[in-house]
């Protein structure tokens, strides 16, 4: 099991990796193996995960979710397939770490009677500059 938080456990069976040419440096080497991964975790039907942590982990995927539900996590960074592994597998778990924490909720708050009377004078004084150009305009 993959340790993600201490309520939230991944099964290895519910990753798949394959792996995928990459760009960039690796000199010969880059032609002949395969060394960046494409790592899937489908979060639609990943029993491990609640229902609140699945809905945030979605939100939080963006681009990186297929239709299917499917998070898609491509690492290439690496020379090596087992640093590209670990590096998939890290930016995995660090973002349903991040769905696992809940949003704090927003508590109303109202404006200061000072704050209220300062947004007015300003708006009073706004309008006096605004009605002292269409009296300059009237008599030219």
């Amino acid at each position: 099991m993959i340790r993600v938080s201490p309520t939230i456990s991944i099964d290895p069976d519910e990753i798949q990796e394959t792996f995928i040419r990459a760009a960039g440096p690796g000199g010969q080497n880059v032609n002949k193996v395969s060394t960046a991964v494409q790592l899937r975790f489908d979060v639609a039907a990943s029993p491990s995960l609640t229902e609140p942590v699945r809905r945030r982990l979605m939100a939080l995927a963006g681009q990186r979710l297929t239709k299917e539900g499917v998070l898609v996590l491509t690492a290439n960074q690496y020379r090596s397939q087992s640093r590209n592994r670990e590096d998939a597998l890290a930016r995995l778990v660090e973002l349903i770490r991040e769905a696992a924490i809940p949003p704090k909720p927003r508590i109303a708050t109202r404006p200061t009677r000072s704050g209220v009377e300062k947004r007015l004078e300003a708006k009073k004084q706004r309008g006096r500059i605004k009605s002292m150009r269409r009296q300059r305009a009237d008599g030219e």
